[in-house]
């Protein structure tokens, strides 16, 4: 599994008093093994948080589905957040948005 994490900052120009309208930062984190990517992400303003946001498969973008959960890359990307203090590890659902990892998929770090 290769892991690569790049910081991102998504922010508005500054306004005419020097604020932003919106401004995040957080770490954007690719697992990749072969052509099978997770993509997760984790606000700089909640460090114990990961979201995966989804899978790509030969260049594709997808949503993720439960049988993602399971698989190997999956299993090992959750446990590296893991070591590295993620301990609220969600997933980008279908149907509610970020949704808790079912039982079946939830390792202990």
């Amino acid at each position: 599994m290769q892991v690569e994490c790049t910081r991102q900052i998504d922010a508005s120009e500054l306004n005419e008093l020097g604020f932003y309208e919106y401004y995040y930062e957080y770490d954007l984190y690719r697992f990749t093994d072969g052509s099978i990517c997770f993509v997760a992400r984790s606000y700089a303003d909640e460090p114990e948080e990961a979201h995966f946001l989804c899978i790509e498969e030969d260049g594709r973008r997808r949503i993720l589905v439960n049988a993602d959960l399971k698989h190997p890359l999956f299993v090992a990307a959750q446990a590296h957040l893991r070591t590295v203090g993620k301990t609220q590890v969600r997933w980008l659902g279908g149907k509610d948005g970020f949704e808790s990892l079912p039982p079946h998929s939830i390792l202990e770090a």
